[in-house]
């Protein structure tokens, strides 16, 4: 049976607009951009592990992410990554035609609340964020996000590179997962959190947590899932699939 796994409206919202590049040419400064989707690799594994995903690009999910539980209820589980809070926030409707709608961090808050599954990837954008863009310490989702979140920006940028730890190996999510875990080129500082099972650590920051939240389950990743901050050597390492399955599978209430 497949799993239904919604991501960013992640649901697996991931740099879209990031590759920004500025050169100055004497007094003139130039900005060129296009448009990339990193995000598909890590859909594939998915889709590769039997999940069903459904993907809205950020630019997607500032229009269409559903405003109720009632509407995620259809997904067994929630994946922000690499998604702003004020892009979930800030409908074009609401912001231009003065329109009231639905708060889609509400909605999340109450669909794991009634039992749904939650996941939050490391990224620039994620948590508090590049210049604490993120700032979901500032939203209802706060309370669901499984670990204590920095007002101020977060990025932990590794250019020597860092492998997470292992601290507690018992957790069904850490089945068949084993050392040594392979290097990332940065992660979000973050903070354990009062009732949540710290599974890995990185240096001083909590690398992977989980808890449950009213009748549902959230887990929250400092690291990422794919470059940058994930090398190479991280989508080739044999616990990689293993590991998302086992998050996504405990997310959504399955071991």
């Amino acid at each position: 049976m497949k799993e239904r796994i919604n991501d960013n409206e992640s649901f697996i919202s991931r740099r879209i607009l990031d590759d920004r590049r500025g050169s100055h040419k004497r007094f003139d400064h130039v900005v060129l951009g296009r448009y990339e989707e990193p995000g598909l690799a890590f859909i594939k594994t998915l889709e590769d592990l039997g999940m069903e995903v459904k993907h809205y690009p950020n630019h997607l999910a500032q229009k269409y992410f559903p405003e109720t539980a009632e509407e995620l209820k259809q997904y067994d589980v929630v994946i922000l990554s690499d998604i702003t809070s004020n892009t979930l926030l800030l409908d074009p409707d609401m912001m231009f035609n003065y329109k009231i709608h639905g708060n889609r961090l509400e909605a999340i808050k109450e669909y794991v609340n009634q039992g749904g599954g939650f996941v939050m990837i490391g990224g620039y954008m994620s948590f508090a964020g590049i210049e604490c863009c993120a700032r979901y310490n500032m939203t209802p989702l706060r309370d669901v996000i499984p670990v204590k979140i920095m007002n101020y920006d977060d990025r932990m940028d590794t250019p020597e590179g860092v492998s997470p730890e292992i601290v507690n190996p018992n957790h069904p999510i850490m089945n068949g997962i084993h050392g040594p875990w392979p290097r990332y080129l940065g992660y979000n500082y973050v903070e354990e959190k009062p009732g949540t099972e710290v599974l890995v650590k990185i240096r001083d920051s909590v690398g992977l947590a989980c808890a449950p939240y009213g009748k549902g389950r959230a887990v929250a990743t400092a690291f990422d899932a794919l470059p940058h901050w994930a090398l190479p050597e991280v989508l080739e390492w044999e616990c990689y699939n293993p590991l998302w399955k086992n998050i996504m599978e405990w997310a959504a209430g399955k071991i």
